[in-house]
């Protein structure tokens, strides 16, 4: 007959066999566990370095394509309804994104010739934009060139939308969008600031006050360095000339200077070519 002692000695073997039992189910189900993770980890680890290859090659080519056609973000201002005045023609805003690398021309088709420009949009990005928005509209089609200085400096003012028909003579030279922008490529570095065959944007002379007006340097005039330089004639300088040797009437005299110019100048339609380059 067994012992007590003895039975005593088989329930606790048993109980030892038991745990080693559990403790080797427990390591070999960690082990598969860890397996798991492992394995996991390392496909996270594979996909990701895929991807991260794949964006590497591809990058390239996305970068390319912005750098062949890079964009300059640009805000326009809106003029509050409230604030607007009848010399204002309102034709909405240019997108806000602007493609400020290639360059565009400028045919301003008058009623005594052609005159060109050159346009940089890498320099006046929003401001050629602006330009495009408008010849698009035909904002600046059958206006004339309202202001002509022939003293001090010597500028061809045009771009008011208000400056028509027969009475354009009485315009006060105030009229533009329903927006401004902000003043680019300003020839802070430049002597004289806007030498001949330069043309530039007028302002009110307050910050971010550019609208439609410009004018055309038919001689170098040492303005302040406060208007955007949109580009370069390169055809029809002699018509300007034409207009400046008639003279003005000195409408404006008391006030920016200069006047109406005595021999009138239309601009039958402003064109804005496609971008190249």
């Amino acid at each position: 007959m067994t012992s007590t002692r003895e039975r005593q000695r088989a329930a606790a073997r048993a109980r030892l066999e038991r745990e080693m039992a559990e403790r080797a189910a427990k390591a070999r189900k960690r082990r598969r566990t860890q397996a798991i993770v492992g394995g996991a980890a390392a496909l996270v680890l594979v996909v990701a370095g895929t991807v991260w290859l794949a964006a590497r090659l591809g990058g390239d080519d996305q970068k390319q394509n912005v750098g062949d056609t890079a964009y300059a973000q640009c805000a326009y201002t809106v003029i509050p309804k409230d604030g607007q005045t009848k010399q204002i023609k309102d034709v909405g805003l240019p997108p806000a994104q602007q493609q400020d690398t290639g360059t565009q021309a400028m045919t301003i088709d008058t009623n005594l010739g052609p005159i060109t420009a050159k346009i940089d949009r890498a320099k006046v990005p929003c401001t050629a934009g602006s330009f495009t928005h408008l010849a698009s509209k035909g904002f600046f089609d059958n206006t004339k060139c309202h202001r002509l200085v022939t003293e001090g400096i010597k500028v061809l003012q045009c771009g008011d939308p208000s400056a028509t028909g027969n009475g354009w003579r009485e315009t006060d030279g105030t009229g533009g969008p329903g927006y401004n922008l902000a003043e680019e490529n300003l020839p802070t570095d430049k002597r004289p600031a806007y030498p001949e065959g330069v043309i530039a944007m007028a302002n009110s002379g307050q910050p971010g006050s550019t609208g439609s007006q410009f004018f055309i340097v038919y001689g170098d005039s040492q303005l302040d360095p406060n208007y955007t330089v949109l580009g370069t004639i390169t055809a029809g300088m002699d018509v300007v000339k034409q207009v400046a040797a008639a003279g003005d009437d000195k409408a404006f005299a008391q006030q920016a200077g200069g006047g109406h110019p005595k021999k009138e100048i239309v601009i039958n339609k402003l064109a804005m070519s496609d971008i190249t380059g």
